[in-house]
């Protein structure tokens, strides 16, 4: 097999277009992720996934946000709109046993109707620390408001993706909780020192530095450098490899998010060269996959390790009873309501 390009892709919407297709047999993208955009009903998914890989050529891992709350695209009718983090962490804080079990079964569930559709990765679970005057952009996404039990539910919230084969991604290392403007809009700068960071913001990452793949946040840390971490050698090494310990997959945010000036190609090659070993751009605009390829290069050596080792871990599906699992969630969250 052809060892594929270090980048992953959108697409423009819920059939594969041709000239989509093409791109991505020539191109050979390591991922695909998709959006509510790429959506319609199960049936039409699993269509397009199989397309996808049919076009690609082989089991390639397709990524989707599935976290819960406002952060989910696969929604009602055709699929149950999941919790917030922030709805386990208060079942949690009442009774952790109650919080980690509907964590656990809540990811579980989302995992099975992942993998029913072709999907086999989930941009989750969000390991950001938030903080009271921070942009809301994380806010209720988080699964607590400690280090403690961010940790707690993280683990349980991995546990039951990749029970069901489906690979997790954390998010947004080294930690997007103190940033005071939306990485979507602008870059934000989180001013904190050395010392607080590593005795908060990179403790939730740091304790899941054994996870699969990690998603960069968009953010500068002014106590280590002038630019995104994203694009960023000394903040990629010394903060991310170095302090937390992680040497799983990185991957990039979506390089289109306006914390990141410039071209895409050039972005592409910014992030790559920092360390990053994967670029995700998410437009679906085929002219944009195009300007991502030609700043990539093909995964070798130590990313190339780390990419098979995620592919794995959407290999393995535990037995899984739905209905008795089902119903013994829902009455746990009919707990967490007050």
């Amino acid at each position: 097999m052809t060892a594929p390009l270090s980048c992953i892709i959108g697409l423009s919407g819920p059939r594969l277009k041709k000239s989509e297709s093409v791109f991505l047999r020539d191109a050979n993208p390591w991922g695909v992720i998709l959006f509510a955009r790429n959506v319609e009903n199960p049936d039409q998914l699993r269509i397009l996934t199989s397309d996808i890989r049919d076009a690609m050529g082989r089991n390639t891992l397709i990524f989707v946000d599935q976290e819960g709350g406002r952060v989910q695209r696969l929604r009602a009718p055709h699929w149950r709109n999941f919790p917030s983090g922030d709805d386990y962490a208060q079942l949690y804080r009442r009774n952790p046993v109650d919080g980690l079990r509907a964590c656990y079964l809540g990811h579980r569930l989302i995992a099975d109707d992942l993998r029913a559709v072709g999907i086999t990765s989930d941009c989750a679970p969000v390991l950001d620390l938030p903080q009271p005057d921070a942009d809301p952009i994380i806010s209720d996404r988080a699964l607590g408001s400690s280090v403690e039990d961010i940790v707690d539910m993280a683990h349980a919230a991995m546990a039951g993706l990749m029970s069901g084969g489906v690979a997790p991604v954390i998010k947004h290392i080294p930690g997007h909780g103190r940033a005071t403007v939306d990485s979507h809009k602008s870059l934000p700068k989180i001013d904190a020192d050395r010392e607080t960071l590593e005795a908060s913001d990179f403790l939730t990452f740091r304790q899941l530095n054994d996870a699969p793949m990690a998603m960069t946040a968009h953010a500068v840390y002014t106590h280590n450098s002038r630019s995104a971490v994203t694009i960023s050698r000394k903040s990629l090494t010394e903060l991310i490899r170095a302090a937390i310990g992680f040497d799983g997959l990185l991957m990039s945010d979506d390089l289109d998010m306006k914390a990141l000036s410039g071209d895409l190609t050039r972005k592409t090659e910014r992030a790559l060269s920092a360390g990053c070993d994967i670029a995700l751009q998410c437009s679906g605009r085929l002219a944009d996959s195009v300007k991502v390829a030609k700043g990539s290069k093909t995964l070798s050596g130590r990313a190339f390790e780390r990419a098979m080792i995620a592919d794995n871990c959407a290999e393995h599906i535990a037995y899984f009873d739905r209905k008795p699992s089902q119903e013994e969630f829902d009455a746990l969250m009919s707990r967490a309501v007050v």
